[in-house]
């Protein structure tokens, strides 16, 4: 079992910054892959970005790739999405998940709201 927190969402303006923390326990994060999802208002659950067991490996949807950087402090047990140049389009709920065993664990989710 894997318990992730979210945290760091929030109201910023177009083209303003946000960092996104995932704080894990029960597993090391330097045992399990992670990742970053998120759902807007009436649309579907879609993958933003998401690193490996051993930090060496990104991959990013492409309306986020350039603007968004997902990274892991293995001492601290944490998972990060630094989100720069934020659009309206990116307001939603992000939620951080961890690949463990076959399974998909899943955070309780942060609101980002990007005003224009």
């Amino acid at each position: 079992q894997v318990q992730l927190v979210e945290s760091g969402g929030g109201l910023v303006q177009a083209g303003g910054s946000l960092r996104l923390s995932c704080a894990a326990s029960g597993r090391p994060v330097s045992w399990t892959a992670m990742g970053w999802f998120r759902q807007a208002p009436g649309k579907e659950r879609e993958f933003v970005a998401g690193i490996s067991w051993s930090g060496g490996i990104t991959h990013y949807a492409d309306s986020v790739k350039g603007r968004f950087t997902i990274s892991k402090d293995n001492a601290k047990n944490t998972v990060y999405l630094q989100m720069n140049r934020l659009t309206p389009e990116d307001t939603a709920v992000y939620y951080c998940t961890a690949d463990l065993n076959g399974a998909r664990f899943w955070g309780q989710g942060t609101q980002v709201t990007v005003s224009s």
